[in-house]
């Protein structure tokens, strides 16, 4: 199988390229066509119609895998072309060319597809009300794959952070060493997920589908919730990563929380205030099992803290 890997270089993308090696040659595309050790790579920019459909005819991959998105949530609201652009329209041209070369496509959502204000966990059919343009552009993503005839798997996910790249547990760890006091938002709840669970399942996932027979194969496709189980605030979040990295040796002193609300932190687009995901679909369909977000903490900051003293 040969696998069109694009965005290769973001915080799922890097831990996609491990992941996905066992199961055929991964063509690891980027936006500036070099992997961030400098190995060149194949140039995919999402924003560039031509750009990708030459990246898509070079590679001429059997699975397109989609890590790439314009993820900036709040700039989103002062760009919502370039959000639609990335998020929604080139998706479109991704389904269409997988669907006129049988090919099929794995495509990354989020919780924002949703407004926040359900008392239960989100199932995959509940309806649908971003509250932002990264909302809104991330479901019309969703839309134009499921309409392009593609064969496809669109896996929503939440809360993601890594070992590397932009996310709250790097953001918490930089700021323990700048500041006595963080004020963390505790009024809104999600599933801390990190980028390694999403591509060991994600490679999981592809490996069942492409043994699957054509009529299992078939039934597998579809939209599916992948998330760490469990759930947190913000809060309760960054308490549990300085717990973690203050046992591995990864900070030299522990600031001081104060819980406040989402309301006296305002950004330019609003979040949802609940992101939690029910992954029984996922579970129940591929016979797999999602750990605890503390689990996945454990594992991440371990990982830095081996890192660190290697």
């Amino acid at each position: 199988m040969r696998i069109l890997l694009l965005g290769a270089n973001g915080q799922v993308g890097r831990l996609l390229r491990r992941s996905l090696a066992p199961l055929g040659e991964v063509v690891a595309a980027t936006r500036e066509g070099r992997l961030d050790d400098g190995t060149p790579a194949l140039a995919a920019d999402l924003a560039d119609p031509a750009g990708l459909a030459g990246a898509l005819e070079a590679a001429a991959a059997d699975l397109v895998v989609n890590a790439a998105a314009y993820t900036a949530v709040d700039r989103a609201e002062s760009e919502p072309e370039r959000a639609d652009r990335i998020n929604h329209r080139a998706v479109a041209e991704i389904g269409a060319w997988a669907a006129r070369r049988g090919a099929r496509v794995v495509h990354y959502s989020t919780d924002y597809v949703f407004d926040g204000r359900a008392d239960r966990p989100y199932r995959e059919d509940d309806p649908v009300g971003p509250l932002g343009v990264y909302g809104r552009s991330k479901l019309a993503g969703e839309e134009a794959l499921r309409a392009s005839g593609a064969a496809h798997l669109i896996l929503r996910t939440a809360w993601v952070y890594a070992a590397e790249g932009h996310n709250f547990l790097r953001t918490m760890l930089r700021l323990a060493g700048e500041r006595d006091e963080l004020r963390i938002v505790a009024d809104q709840t999600g599933s801390p997920t990190p980028a390694g669970l999403i591509a060991a399942v994600s490679a999981e996932l592809i490996a069942q589908w492409q043994a699957a027979a054509p009529e299992r194969r078939a039934s597998l496709q579809g939209t599916y919730h992948l998330t760490a189980a469990g759930r947190c605030s913000w809060y309760a979040f960054a308490e549990a990563i300085f717990d973690r990295a203050e046992g591995a040796g990864l900070i030299a002193r522990r600031p001081r929380l104060v819980a406040i609300g989402s309301a006296d932190y305002p950004t330019p687009a609003r979040r949802p205030a609940w992101s939690v995901l029910d992954c029984e679909r996922l579970k129940t369909r591929f016979g797999l099992h999602l750990p605890a977000w503390e689990q996945g903490l454990r594992e991440v900051v371990d990982a830095l803290a081996a890192a660190r003293s290697a």
